[in-house]
């Protein structure tokens, strides 16, 4: 296809160059580049790249015309003195918006994981270039009835916990940068079961039984060998201990006998002190 397309553009009198890199040979060119995926096709302008690549179809007529369109704007950015020359930034988001992933799996009580990969269907990735830079928005366990934490706000001693020492979804809004090639992170998580009683709670019927999961995380950078592909890699481990809730609340004459426990000692211990300093203090006959 290159070879047609740098045919038809010089019978055409297209005033540009088709070039052909091999990134195994010219290596360092590529990651200077930093060409991610192959094939690449990429513009380039006095000796610097334009972004975004061309992600069209690489037929000859469609290559032909996106050429044309780029000549054509660069042509009228030259004549507009007003319009500041374009200078695109590689890392700009709107250029490289990365993956965004969603969803839910149903998973077994018991230790697992989950990895996450660079592919395309389209393209062969390059192992060495794959950047697994990311964001954790949400990660929980719960159960398919709703959303983690379906009934905890209704809990007036968990409300009150900061959200750091919840544990129930300690991942989120965290970012985990991959400065360098060959690495990425590795996710550890214990999960830990907290169980209530449907009996102990006003919100839920008795017959009701809710769980929810707690979560311990420790994260760790991971160094790939050249020839791995780095893989975001999420590992659980199900705690074989658990946590149970209940409410308990006590009756009226629980409380008054607490109170006249409280005043009958403290009646007690004025005493003692009384007749301590009595004892002291009293004036001894001579």
């Amino acid at each position: 296809t290159w070879e047609k397309f740098a045919a038809q553009a010089k019978k055409q009198n297209l005033k540009l160059g088709v070039g052909k890199v091999d990134c195994v040979e010219h290596s360092q060119l590529c990651k200077d580049e930093r060409v991610m995926a192959f094939p690449t096709l990429r513009w380039v302008e006095d000796g610097k790249s334009v972004m975004p690549d061309y992600r069209g179809d690489r037929t000859v007529d469609d290559l032909v015309t996106y050429a044309k369109r780029r000549m054509a704007t660069s042509s009228r950015t030259e004549n507009d003195d007003d319009e500041e020359p374009r200078d695109d930034d590689y890392g700009d988001e709107t250029h490289h918006p990365g993956c965004q992933v969603s969803g839910h799996l149903m998973v077994n009580r018991v230790p697992g994981n989950l990895h996450m990969e660079a592919k395309s269907p389209n393209h062969q990735i390059n192992s060495a270039m794959t950047n697994l830079t990311h964001r954790v928005n949400h990660l929980s366990f719960g159960t398919p009835r709703g959303p983690q934490g379906h009934y905890l706000e209704y809990l007036p001693f968990f409300t009150g916990i900061p959200e750091e020492y919840k544990h129930t979804n300690p991942m989120k809004d965290k970012f985990y940068p991959a400065y360098h090639f060959h690495e990425a992170f590795h996710h550890h998580l214990k999960v830990v079961s907290s169980h209530m009683e449907g009996s102990d709670y006003n919100f839920l019927t008795a017959k009701d039984h809710m769980v929810f999961y707690q979560i311990l995380e420790e994260s760790q950078l991971v160094l790939y060998d050249v020839q791995e592909k780095p893989e975001i890699k999420f590992l659980w481990d199900m705690s074989p201990m658990s946590v149970s809730l209940t409410q308990e609340g006590k009756a009226w004459y629980d409380y008054t006998t607490s109170l006249l426990a409280i005043i009958g000692g403290t009646y007690t211990a004025l005493g003692l002190i009384n007749a301590t300093l009595l004892r002291i203090f009293k004036p001894k006959k001579i």
